[in-house]
């Protein structure tokens, strides 16, 4: 004898969720928590479901999938993961030929650690599709953006690409053929957002040939962001006075014994202690620091794939504590985002405790308000030479002082994150930093765009 169906009106809120997660095209379940959500006042839930009980009623109509996406999309974009994974997985559903759903849920399922699932999206999303325009009434301009698909690499570039007044055309260059560089929609400018010049190398020969036929500005090309790579800095900064990067080996893939290392080692001025990162790495994943050579050793045949090598250089303070600051160059111009202060070498702004320390965000803040006053004339003119050597319409440096006064880059790129912070946060007083970077940004693309159609 079965049990009897239970009566959804006396189920609650998280009682109904389990069963739609349970069930998720049973129309039924999606009318009954848009009725408890809309009493609730969480519209934006309520919405959701009564999207998705007209769209499993009207036969998986792909107008009510993309409507469901939107909302979707909502929840993806305030950082609600779960949720949207769970409005994403209907959408598939519904019809599995939405590209976008799967292209964010690789976001998801990478946020959580679920790789293999993040690769097989990617894979399904830019199999469908290779171009995706961004919904915006009136744009100031079309803005094609070249991205890569198959692996991270890509510049974040939400904060400094402007939704309202960009048409945003993300390119999956990666993914497409030359065929398809013809058939894009008509573009004013081009932002080429492969930022990470590992990532960047085996793709030129691809970016080389969309470049020859491309007859609209450029920004950031690809041949300046191929000098980032970290074992060209050093000698691309080498001619700055004031300015030092510690030297760097890169170690191709592939068995390597004690006595060719420590060649290596010895060819590249390399001494140790030593940092060793895979490529394509940033925010210390994957790195470590060895402090001898069978250290090294061991921690180099657990990466299958290249790595880097330099020398730890110690930029300890007198205080105890290891600085870190980032300068954003926007058209070579430079602008404070941010500085992390740690008691650990390794500085993370998240970990190194900023918010739970006021005396840290004081400091921070004089930076940020008067950087030319905590740094004095020679650094700026240097930091201003850095930018100018990089050549890049965007990048960025992670670097500290020395106690002899001199700049030590630890990297100096185009990936680099900026991100604006919560509102109501103590660190509220830095979005106002971050948006003067997007306004220079801004300022750029019209500067850009005008003269292209001049």
């Amino acid at each position: 004898m079965t049990s009897p169906a239970p009566d959804l009106a006396l189920l609650t809120v998280a009682e109904l969720n389990t069963a739609v997660h349970l069930d998720p095209l049973n129309a039924a379940l999606h009318h009954m928590l848009f009725a408890r959500q809309h009493e609730q006042n969480d519209e934006l839930a309520a919405l959701a479901h009564m999207i998705a009980a007209k769209a499993i009623e009207a036969g998986h109509n792909p107008q009510s999938a993309r409507d469901l996406y939107l909302v979707a999309t909502g929840y993806f974009m305030k950082g609600d993961y779960r949720i949207a994974e769970n409005w994403y997985r209907l959408v598939l559903m519904l019809d599995d030929s939405v590209a976008a759903a799967y292209q964010n849920m690789v976001v998801i399922h990478a946020h959580f650690g679920r790789h293999e699932e993040a690769e097989i999206c990617r894979a399904r999303a830019y199999g469908l599709q290779r171009i995706f325009v961004d919904p915006i009434l009136h744009p100031v301009r079309q803005l094609l953006i070249l991205c890569a698909g198959r692996t991270s690499g890509n510049i974040p570039y939400d904060v400094l690409l402007s939704a309202e007044k960009s048409q945003r055309i993300k390119y999956i260059i990666d993914y497409a053929t030359d065929l398809e560089d013809t058939q894009l929609p008509p573009y004013d400018l081009v932002f080429n957002a492969i930022g990470e010049p590992d990532v960047a190398a085996p793709l030129m020969p691809r970016l080389a040939h969309f470049l020859t036929n491309c007859d609209r500005p450029v920004m950031n090309h690809p041949a300046a962001v191929a000098r980032t790579r970290r074992h060209l800095l050093p000698e691309l900064m080498a001619g700055i006075p004031n300015v030092q990067v510690a030297a760097c080996c890169r170690i191709e893939p592939g068995a390597l014994d004690r006595e060719a290392l420590a060649q290596i080692l010895a060819h590249s001025q390399i001494s140790f202690p030593v940092l060793l990162r895979p490529t394509e790495s940033h925010g210390g994943t994957g790195l470590v620091k060895c402090d001898d050579l069978e250290a090294l050793l061991a921690h180099r045949q657990r990466i299958v794939s290249a790595c880097y090598i330099s020398s730890f250089i110690d930029f300890v303070s007198s205080d105890g504590y290891y600085r870190k600051y980032r300068i954003v160059y926007v058209d070579r111009q430079p602008y404070p985002y941010h500085l992390g202060i740690s008691s650990q070498w390794m500085v993370h702004y998240y970990t190194a405790q900023m918010e739970e320390n006021p005396w840290k965000i004081a400091e921070e803040l004089r930076f940020l308000q008067d950087t030319s006053g905590v740094f004095g004339q020679e650094t700026m003119t240097a930091i201003r030479r850095i930018g100018a050597v990089l050549d890049l319409d965007y990048a960025g440096i992670d670097f500290t002082i020395m106690p002899d006064g001199r700049i030590l880059i630890f990297e100096a790129n185009a990936t680099m994150l900026v991100h604006r912070v919560n509102q109501e946060g103590v660190l509220a007083h830095k979005n106002a930093f971050v948006q003067t970077i997007a306004d220079a940004f801004e300022a750029m693309q019209s500067n850009l765009s005008h003269a292209s159609k001049s």
